[in-house]
């Protein structure tokens, strides 16, 4: 008998394949230059000019707005970055071209002017969106279908995620706070270097997935001016699609504020989403892959409502940290930015405990589906919002809340986010057609971004009516609208035709067996 030899791809290390933990260190110093760049980015716009360490000196309000904007557009750039992908690409090379305009935007920030100020934040735009839906799809290429690691294997790139946070929000916050905003840009953009460096390293660990679309993958992948040439022979499609763009035109001309217009692009680019959309829905070719796909579509409102709360973490709650918030600590002030990392530290901390408790529910039988996990993870985040009720009392009666509603609140959230977000990237690969795949990952970080965009506007509103309105109210509304997807979740599961339940099938006939290592 001939020894059967794996190549190198083929390997695996603590049963899952090594790429994975290529993706793994290439996502964690990505998202060491996002964290890092999102840890500073409201409070150097909120800073005032006279400070030993000038910021912009903008308004809270006008600082969140800037910061729902370019955490929107972060994301939704990730719909033409899954279709350049699927297209001319391929994932792998997508994912390199956009470490490489994350390292130029990184650097061009660390210039203190203007317009690198800009310049930077439009190339970091651009870079996300090549980057991070086609990572995470490439991660999903490493499983077969039915392979009841992908959660895990999800969850353990999570990690990787949250590493990255973890280390940009003491290390970039740091820098940042304390010696040079500028600094600290500059710093973020040396470690999405090295994300690029362990990327290229790797490549031998990744030939059977991401690569260059073939003519026959062409030929049957998604063409977007055939959807929208579809969506013109079909009247109702495209009277719900011009109706949305007759009202992002008069939104233009009727609504106050400096940001009018780019409500009405983003209006018209939700249009067109909507209609590419529905064409797809149209050009499905069996009940099944109709009936999946809405509850995928149903799945990426949830993500719009989760991100639209736990998002005030890089905005509201940034600067209630800076500002409402008694971080002294044995004589020494704690910098806001480290709060951040709270997030990333108990991600690192609970992500396999969490993800070990779903997979044995799963295997006794009991109620696991995604979208349950999706609802009651939108409904303990939004429950993290009443210690921030308890800050806001507190801030109002004494002028200044305690430090331990901020980690109670974090907490609450993190254990939200552990339950929804992996969660949600692993059912994209499970429901979406495949040659959807890309262009659904994109979908889905566009919802995120629209989610970013909700809490930007959220935010904006408490100069208004006040964080303690602006808290109660998230809590009450993520509570009410978990409760309502677990309301409706038999149907729900009915429609997704068992796409989750050979999980089971597999992990029963091939004995894999899960622990909590």
């Amino acid at each position: 008998m001939t020894e059967t030899i794996l190549k190198p791809h083929q390997k695996e290390l603590f049963g899952h394949p090594k790429g994975l933990f290529i993706l793994f260190f290439t996502e964690m110093w990505e998202r060491f230059s996002y964290y890092g760049m999102r840890a500073l980015l409201t409070l150097y716009l909120v800073e005032k000019t006279t400070s030993d360490n000038p910021g912009l000196g903008w308004l809270d309000s006008k600082s969140i707005m800037l910061y729902g904007w370019y955490t929107m557009l972060v994301y939704v750039m990730s719909i033409p970055g899954g279709i350049l992908a699927d297209k001319v690409l391929g994932q792998k090379k997508a994912v390199l071209y956009g470490a490489l305009t994350l390292v130029a935007g990184h650097g061009i920030l660390a210039i203190d002017e203007m317009w690198a100020f800009y310049t930077g934040l439009a190339l970091i735009i651009l870079g996300v969106g090549l980057l991070k839906p086609n990572i995470s799809t490439m991660v999903g290429g490493l499983y077969k279908q039915g392979d009841i690691r992908r959660d895990k294997g999800f969850s353990i790139f999570y990690i990787g995620i949250n590493l990255g946070s973890l280390l940009a929000t003491f290390i970039v916050g740091y820098v940042g706070e304390k010696i040079g905003w500028h600094f600290g840009f500059g710093l973020a953009g040396i470690a999405m270097l090295l994300g690029l460096i362990v990327y290229l390293y790797g490549q031998k660990y990744l030939v059977n997935v991401g690569n260059k679309p073939t003519e026959e993958d062409k030929r049957n992948d998604v063409s977007i001016p055939r959807l929208m040439g579809d969506l013109i022979t079909s009247p109702i499609n495209l009277a719900i699609v011009v109706l949305i763009i007759i009202y992002a035109i008069y939104a233009g001309f009727t609504y106050d504020g400096v940001d009018s217009w780019g409500y009405t692009v983003l209006y018209i680019f939700i249009a067109l989403v909507a209609g590419i959309m529905m064409m797809i829905y149209k050009n499905l070719n069996s009940q099944v892959s109709k009936d999946r796909y809405l509850v995928l579509l149903l799945s990426f409102l949830i993500v719009i409502v989760f991100w639209g709360a736990f998002e005030q973490a890089g905005g509201l709650m940034s600067i209630y940290t800076k500002t409402n918030t008694d971080r002294m600590l044995l004589g020494w002030e704690i910098p806001a930015t480290w709060f951040q990392g709270l997030n990333a530290g108990f991600i690192i901390i609970f992500a396999t405990f969490v993800a070990g408790y779903w997979a044995k529910r799963k295997l006794k039988g009991k109620e696991a589906s995604s979208l349950f996990k999706m609802a009651i993870g939108t409904m303990i985040m939004g429950l993290g919002f009443v210690f921030m009720i308890f800050a806001a009392s507190e801030y109002n009666a004494k002028g200044s809340s305690g430090m331990q509603w901020l980690i109670l609140a974090y907490l609450f959230h993190t254990i939200g986010e552990l339950c929804s977000s992996p969660v949600a990237l692993s059912f994209i690969t499970k429901l979406a057609p495949v040659k959807y795949a890309s262009l659904m990952m994109g979908v889905y970080f566009a919802a995120t971004g629209l989610g970013n965009k909700v809490a930007g506007v959220i935010g904006e509103s408490a100069s208004e009516f006040g964080e303690y309105a602006i808290f109660s109210g998230i809590t009450i509304f993520t509570v009410l609208f978990g409760l309502l997807v677990i309301l409706l979740l038999k149907p729900l599961k009915r429609l997704t035709h068992g796409a989750e339940d050979n999980e089971r099938i597999i992990d029963e006939a091939e004995g894999f067996e899960l622990t909590d290592n």
